[in-house]
């Protein structure tokens, strides 16, 4: 009995430390990227880093070594990615391809920014922000027909 215990135990550290791994993973990377690249049809690129940071389908990947990781923002967040679900058009690419990558201006093409996911604490902060602006420019125009309005009447500032 002690024996299984021991085997079963064995077996699961690799998950444990792959898991580990995954929570203490992090990317050097500016807290503002420069603007994306569009390097074939689906697939974007983190120019100008020293790391291959690749944004597919609403996730950054990075690779490392044969391992790949992924999150919903380059600021972090980083979890393993089971090979079967990293994109094949990003496994393709021969590895080192991208890093510290710089677009030559007639392959440039710069991509538009990610949109936040929804749900996620981005979407909300700039749903909110968006509200808000909506509101000051209706305050600024009530502001603006007031002050016609007192004009007309004869009322002056």
């Amino acid at each position: 009995m002690r024996a299984i215990a021991l085997v079963l135990s064995l077996v699961a550290l690799p998950g444990l430390a792959q898991a580990q791994a995954s929570v203490q993973f992090s990317v050097n990377l500016p807290v503002v990227l420069p603007p994306l690249v569009v390097v074939e049809p689906g697939v974007r690129v983190v120019p100008d880093v020293e790391e291959e940071i690749f944004y597919v389908d609403g996730f950054y990947y990075v690779r490392r070594g044969p391992v790949w990781y992924r999150s919903r923002t380059h600021r972090g967040g980083w979890a393993y990615v089971e090979p079967r679900f990293v994109p094949a058009r990003i496994v393709r690419i021969p590895p080192g391809q991208y890093r510290r990558w710089h677009p030559h201006p007639a392959e440039y093409r710069p991509a538009p920014a990610p949109r936040p996911v929804p749900g996620s604490a981005v979407y909300r902060r700039e749903q909110l922000e968006h509200e808000r602006r909506d509101e000051r420019r209706e305050e600024r125009r009530e502001e603006k027909r007031e002050h016609h309005e007192d004009r007309e009447h004869g009322h002056h500032d």
